[in-house]
């Protein structure tokens, strides 16, 4: 059966290309009536086929309880809700705010997406960025040094 146009078919190819131009980012199609995003085979968007309601479901670690304030959005089945997923359903012809998705699109890529991924991309304000945890890394390395260095004074003094 030939699937309908609606006005919202722009929109959802609209989100789909959004989430293609990311490093690394594919379409997986797991079961019927889904055409979604994932990075490494790992899922950051699930979206509806064109010739539907529009349909997402995206992780929100930074954003999910502000987006479950919104109409339209409930946690994601299957527990996903439980790991900060939302889904947003839309009435058939109904257009939604895309930025808004795309920013949702935005942060489930960073939420799934390898850490090496996510470093290649402009930081986005009130985001974290993979690289932080690499400062962390040279401050402990510095750390150990400086333990390693009075250790060996502490010796060094003592004969």
């Amino acid at each position: 059966m030939a699937r309908r146009k609606l006005p919202t078919d722009a929109v959802l190819l609209e989100l789909r290309a959004f989430g293609l131009a990311y490093p690394g980012a594919h379409t997986k199609s797991p079961w019927p009536g889904h055409l979604d995003l994932a990075v490494k085979d790992k899922t950051f968007a699930y979206l509806s086929l064109e010739g539907e309601p529009i349909h997402i479901s995206c992780k929100l670690p930074h954003s999910c309880a502000a987006a479950l304030m919104l109409p339209n959005t409930t946690p994601t089945a299957y527990g996903l809700g439980k790991s900060g997923w939302v889904s947003a359903s839309f009435a058939a012809g109904e257009i939604p705010d895309v930025e808004m998705l795309k920013s949702w699109i935005d942060e489930s890529y960073r939420a799934q997406a390898p850490k090496k991924l996510v470093a290649s991309l402009p930081a986005v304000s009130g985001t974290p960025t993979a690289k932080k945890p690499a400062a962390k890394k040279q401050a402990a390395k510095k750390s150990a040094a400086n333990k390693s260095a009075e250790s060996k004074s502490a010796r060094s003094s003592k004969s």
